[in-house]
């Protein structure tokens, strides 16, 4: 009997162990813990975690029939509202949406729903269980671009209405910034990710590779010349952001992004890939969100030694308290309210150290966070030979600066309303992070959901007008 205060514990590989390969760090729930831990939600009748998770997955409905051994029920149920719940379950940050606002909260740990959300869709893939398609198409065409989680959703959720959709993605390989940005061990490609695409197919929506929207084909072109009725944007931010310190353009200075990349896509952590990494001794990672810690995790895997340089304290940390808490089980070093003032090199330009200068909070600024403050005369160096920079990014400008009429916001966002993901340019709606800069896979899948609403309304009145 679950002890109804306390999580059912999940398994996971021993830190010293998984701190030397790339295999998936949590093992996850068997059937046996999942239908346990389902025991430990009350079915409330006004669900609260409902109204926390950005896609509106019926949490209550999923748990009961998990509870009662009915999984294929418990998949057909998330699969209504999320066309990636292998995905979600492994990296949504549920602290601050579903479990956040689980009533098993207030006295004791929140329901483990994410774990649970995963055990199913593992379970769903493994029984080759696939969500239900439309019985009739309607006949209209809709582009997507993008293949990461606002186009994979929206595209999903468009099939689902009987829509004709065509994702294009400009990489060689489907699935967007969850096969790029996040590393094997928190999220596997093959068996997770290539699966949930598959499943998206599944429905009907067929995907072209290598075709680089606003260079392959624009979207003007698309919808003047290709019989495309509406296009969303999902094409995400690849642009990595940099601190524009001395010494950032020395040799051994990356941007996660690229870091990232080269081993999540272009596998440059196996021995029978050619891809070149920088192998560095003594690693830092400037940031703390969660491509930060993929980062310092990955070069961790690598071989080196790895630091976390953030200029906020452990409160005020964005990655998710679970990445913190591998990051720091596996020996990566936080050197927390300490910022980067210089990169030092030697003379061939190859990085040697980095310098920093203690911080202290003050008051909060405009994003609710204290504001760091730098200590006078508190410089101190770090001797490293690679520096990662995991700032943020924002999107790539070639569609919106080959778009006529659409419009973007100072920070090369393109602009579009929450509700319905419309942009300046009828019959063009975008979401994700090519709107809001870089986010969470959840929100973007929120904004995927969106955009999928007001296309098919778009289209409807369009239709009904004549």
């Amino acid at each position: 009997m679950a002890d109804v205060l306390r999580k059912v514990p999940v398994r996971e590989q021993d830190p010293k162990v998984r701190a030397a390969n790339f295999e998936e760090v949590c093992l996850g729930y068997d059937e046996e813990e999942a239908r346990e831990e389902a025991t430990r939600c009350i079915n409330c009748k006004n669900a609260k975690c409902i109204a926390g998770c950005p896609v509106s997955i019926n949490i209550p409905a999923f748990i009961k029939e998990t509870k009662e051994g009915n999984i294929e029920k418990a998949y057909q149920i998330i699969s209504e509202s999320s066309a990636l719940p292998a995905v979600c379950g492994r990296v949504c940050p549920q602290e601050s949406q579903c479990e956040g606002r689980c009533i098993r909260g207030i006295k004791g740990e929140p329901v483990s729903i994410g774990k649970l959300e995963r055990f199913v869709a593992d379970w769903a893939r493994e029984h080759n269980i696939k969500p239900t398609p439309a019985t009739e198409k309607n006949g209209h065409k809709v582009a997507v671009i993008g293949s990461g989680p606002a186009g994979l959703t929206c595209a999903g959720d468009l099939a689902k209405l009987g829509y004709d959709v065509t994702i294009f993605e400009a990489l060689h390989k489907e699935g967007g910034v969850l096969v790029y940005g996040i590393p094997e061990f928190r999220l596997p490609k093959e068996k997770v990710v290539a699966a949930e695409v598959e499943n998206v197919k599944s429905l009907g929506v067929k995907i072209e590779t290598n075709v680089i929207i606003g260079k392959s084909v624009t979207i003007d072109e698309l919808m003047q010349e290709e019989g495309f009725e509406a296009v969303f944007i999902g094409s995400g931010a690849g642009l990595p952001m940099f601190m524009g310190i001395p010494g950032e353009q020395a040799n051994g200075v990356f941007s996660a992004n690229e870091y990232l990349t080269r081993n999540n896509l272009m596998k440059a952590f196996r021995s029978d890939y050619d891809t070149p990494i920088a192998m560095g001794k003594k690693v830092a990672v400037v940031g703390g969100g969660n491509v930060a810690m993929d980062a310092a995790r990955t070069a961790l895997r690598l071989g080196a030694e790895v630091h976390i340089i953030y200029r906020r304290s452990e409160a005020e940390l964005p990655a998710r308290v679970e990445e913190v808490h591998h990051a720091k089980e596996e020996g990566v070093i936080f050197d927390l309210l300490s910022n980067p003032v210089e990169i030092l090199t030697d003379d061939k330009d190859w990085v040697t150290g980095i310098r920093c200068i203690r911080m202290e909070l003050g008051e909060p600024d405009a994003s609710g966070r204290r504001r760091p403050v730098e200590v006078p005369g508190s410089e101190f160096e770090i001797e490293v030979d690679t520096v990662i920079m995991s700032l943020g990014t924002s999107p790539n400008p070639l569609i919106s600066s080959t778009t006529i009429g659409l419009d973007i916001n100072r920070r090369k966002c393109i602009i579009a309303d929450e509700e319905y993901g419309q942009t300046s340019k009828e019959g063009v709606f975008a979401g994700g992070d090519a709107v809001t800069g870089a986010a969470t896979v959840i929100l973007a899948m929120g904004a995927g959901k969106a955009g999928a609403k007001g296309i098919h309304k778009f289209l409807s009145e369009k239709y009904k007008r004549g």
